[in-house]
């Protein structure tokens, strides 16, 4: 009993120490494994953080390519268009080069010519001094005398040819009768004849805000230039405020485009597609409105049929404007006034009415086709069967051929009353001063002229001389050697009045 008892004594501490044992072992070996398992997910983590990395390292590396590529490319082109400029720049300065070269050459042949002149110019008047000298001597008289008895011979003469011409002009006026009178009316209303031209070559359009320019110009100029193309016209977008401009030496299709770029603006919608859209649409739009214009002309004007080509080619002038003034309602006053004028002329009215509607029909197509507009117009009612005399007096109505028949200078004379009646044409202040400085800068060249004025709108030039310069025969002379340089190198409506005034003036005083 003992003895068992001893030996479990001893047996308990030795279990003791073994549960201990075992429990530390068991201990360190739960912690190994927990150790080895957060290693190993340690180990996880960072491969895939490393792989993650690595993604994000490609990727970056990917951008950095894509950007330095699209760097490249915007180099390449901004480069191209540095060469361009440059190259342009060269030019440029190669031609100024050259200009400023013949300048050089012109300048000194022009001072050697003026040297030369000159030169001639001092010969000359030593010449006519001596010869004056001379004559002087030889006739015993002064310049007075002679100047005297010259203008009392020349006096005699024109009474007596002035007599002759009065008897004659007499004489025919009783043996013509009504025809001389018809002829004598109708050259005095030609005398009023004059040539206009100018076309107004933009139409402005307005826009909302200046936001609706970018739409308009688009992505890169994406937009406009499919409507330039489309149109066939120049859009003009500048720092003008809720305004772009549209510019066309063709007005129906700066009409058209017009009213296309205000739809559009209307619709908000500005894309290639719908721009080609618009644009057919209003094309018919306008192609029937210009019937319609040409129709009413015809019908304001009374005249009973006309060939559908020429009524559509007639509306085309409801678009077309001389001084601002519309060139269809022009060519149907012109008719009025033409068919009065040959009424009281007992000249053949109905040629008149039909001649003056289509007197100005070329104008409709002389943006398009090579030619004058007279020209083209008779050139149109000869293809479609308007009479000869008809064909003939819109093609004379500027004197480019020979006019064949009185209603032909009828029709000439109504279109220039139309035009140079009051009110009828305007002018821009810009053109208006340019014509009066103009007419002075003319009156002002001749010799012994001391001041000028332009009166009347410009309709007027006075002209005042130094009277021991300039004597009574001179100012006649002066008075018509200006109205010949002003037609000569002016465009005006109307006629412009030359009057030469020269004055003498006799003081004293009473002591």
């Amino acid at each position: 009993m003992e003895l068992t008892t001893w030996i479990i004594f001893l047996l308990l501490p030795i279990a003791l120490i073994l549960g201990l044992l075992i429990g530390y072992f068991y201990k360190q070996m739960r912690i190994e494994r927990e150790q080895r398992i957060k290693k190993e997910l340690a180990e996880q983590i960072l491969d895939e953080a490393k792989e993650k990395a690595r993604e994000i390292e490609i990727q970056a590396r990917d951008e950095a390519l894509d950007v330095l590529k699209k760097a490249e490319i915007e180099n390449d082109r901004r480069r191209t268009e540095i060469n361009k400029e440059e190259d342009r720049m060269q030019k440029r300065r190669e031609e100024l080069d050259l200009r400023l070269d013949r300048l050089e050459k012109r300048d000194q042949a022009v001072n050697k010519r003026q040297s030369f002149v000159d030169k001639r110019a001092n010969d000359i008047e030593k010449i006519y001094t001596d010869e004056m000298q001379e004559l002087q001597r030889i006739s015993q008289l002064t310049v007075a005398d002679a100047r005297d008895i010259l203008l009392a011979n020349v006096e005699k003469e024109a009474r007596a040819d002035m007599a002759r011409i009065i008897r004659q002009i007499e004489f025919e006026a009783r043996e013509t009768g009504d025809e001389k009178a018809r002829k004598l009316i109708t050259n005095a209303i030609q005398r009023v004849a004059s040539d206009h031209v100018v076309e107004v070559t933009t139409s402005v359009v307005e826009i909302p805000s200046d936001e609706m320019k970018g739409r308009i110009i688009g992505r890169n100029g994406r937009n406009i230039h499919a409507f330039e193309q489309a149109a066939g016209v120049d859009v003009i977008v500048d720092d003008t405020p809720e305004a772009v401009t549209i510019s066309c030496f063709d007005p129906v299709r700066r009409e058209i485009a017009r009213r296309s770029l205000a739809k559009l603006i209307q619709d908000g919608r500005i894309h290639p597609a719908h721009i080609e859209k618009v644009l057919k649409t209003e094309r018919k739009e306008v192609e029937r409105t210009m019937i319609e214009a040409g129709e009413q002309a015809v019908y304001e004007a009374g005249i009973p049929a006309l060939h559908p080509e020429i009524i559509k080619t007639l509306g085309r002038l409801k678009y077309r404007t001389s001084y601002g003034q519309n060139q269809l309602a022009h060519a149907v006053e012109t008719a009025k006034i033409a068919t009065v004028i040959a009424a009281e002329l007992d000249a053949d009215v109905e040629t008149t009415r039909l001649a003056a509607l289509l007197h100005d029909l070329g104008k409709a197509v002389d943006h398009t086709m090579e030619g004058t507009h007279a020209q083209l117009g008779a050139e149109i009612a000869k293809r479609y069967g308007v009479s000869a005399k008809v064909v003939n007096a819109i093609a004379s109505h500027h004197h480019e051929v020979e006019q064949e028949s009185v209603e032909a200078a009828i029709v000439e004379a109504a279109d220039a009353i139309s035009g140079a009646r009051p009110g009828a044409r305007r002018e821009s202040l810009d053109q208006y001063i340019k014509r009066v400085r103009a007419l002075e800068d003319i009156a002002n060249s001749s010799k012994g002229v001391t001041q000028s004025y332009a009166l009347q709108a410009g309709r007027e030039i006075r002209i005042f001389v130094r009277p021991e310069d300039i004597d009574d025969l001179d100012a006649i002379r002066m008075a018509r050697d200006v109205a010949k340089k002003i037609e000569e190198t002016m465009q005006y409506p109307g006629q412009i009045k030359v009057t030469v005034i020269r004055e003498t003036r006799a003081v004293d005083y009473a002591k």
